[in-house]
């Protein structure tokens, strides 16, 4: 009998509500977890996933839980946040709950004997990342974060439009911070194996404005929550197909935020790279070719996550 694909989701706001209906129609979890402090939203959203899934073609169980239950989880998943901190349209605004939050349960998410693969969705992803992982003690690669991967998805999403060609035949990464100071490395997109470059010598539908493009893809979560005061189904498929590739060990490459040991001549921090990603979670960070100009974007990226890290020092 195949062991179970069981996922824990801490916080059901927007996004964990979210995560947590994906992976029950795209039945990639067998049985879910839920962990809110809101016992009356853990119960509603328990009830309205139970709901859903009478009718799916395969079988997923829900529980309401507590930080105890989360031991024998394959995957926990953080989506604790508090959205009406994001109006001022800085992930970093929320800085001061989301690390608060972290710091008071993943020693309990620790004492459940959960061995598994964490992974961050709260903002600032980057930073709160490292400190999950400070705080689990995990082996290197068990704790890492969305990041710029949801970010990738709208350069993806913008490129194909752009240029008429399919998104799944596009190659491209958006790296560095999870937030304003993010950038693509342009040198790296292809077109099914041919560089973006030499596809613009013969084609103007790929001589577009690179820096439009770049600043419609790190604003484009912004675009999302202006008018609906949240973001749902890009993050939810995001997460999903995160830990889909693990359940799978599809040892599949995808723009996470990662801790750096050295690669890309960084360390000591979490930041957006492309992440080969299996059953043990992140199981290698790639070390694409960048031009000197994009070595020193990413450079000044880590630079302004560590800057942001020096507020963690202020946080109770």
């Amino acid at each position: 009998m195949n062991k179970k694909r069981k996922v824990g989701i801490i916080g059901l706001g927007h996004v964990g509500a979210h995560v947590a209906y994906t992976l029950c129609v795209r039945g990639i979890a067998d049985e879910l977890v839920l962990v809110d402090k809101n016992e009356k939203k853990l119960a509603s959203e328990c009830q309205d996933l139970r709901d859903a899934v009478a009718y799916h073609p395969h079988r997923v169980t829900i529980t309401a839980g507590d930080f105890a239950d989360l031991g024998d989880c394959d995957i926990v998943v953080n989506s604790v946040g508090k959205i009406e901190l994001l109006k001022t349209l800085d992930r970093l605004t929320e800085m001061d709950f989301t690390i608060a939050q972290v710091r008071e349960f993943a020693p309990k998410v620790k004492a459940s004997g959960f061995k598994g693969v964490f992974l961050n969705i709260t903002n600032p992803c980057d930073i709160v990342a490292r400190e999950a992982a400070l705080l689990l003690g995990l082996p290197k690669g068990r704790v890492f974060g969305t990041g710029t991967g949801l970010d990738t998805s709208r350069l993806l999403s913008a490129l194909s439009r752009q240029t008429g060609i399919d998104h799944k035949s596009i190659v491209c990464y958006m790296m560095g911070e999870h937030g304003a100071k993010q950038f693509a490395p342009w040198s790296a997109v292809s077109f099914h194996g041919m560089p973006l470059d030499e596809w613009a010598k013969t084609d103007e539908r790929f001589r577009f404005d690179r820096p439009a493009l770049q600043k419609e893809a790190i604003g484009g979560g912004w675009v999302t929550y202006s008018g609906k005061g949240c973001t749902e189904y890009g993050i939810a498929n995001t997460a999903a197909f995160m830990i889909d590739a693990i359940f799978r060990d599809e040892k599949v490459i995808l723009p996470a935020t990662m801790e750096l040991d050295g690669e890309y001549g960084e360390t000591g921090l979490f930041a957006g790279v492309p992440c080969l990603i299996g059953k043990d979670g992140v199981e290698k960070v790639i070390e694409i070719p960048l031009t000197a100009e994009e070595k020193q974007t990413f450079h000044e990226c880590c630079e302004g996550i560590r800057k942001n890290m020096e507020h963690l020092k202020d946080i109770p």
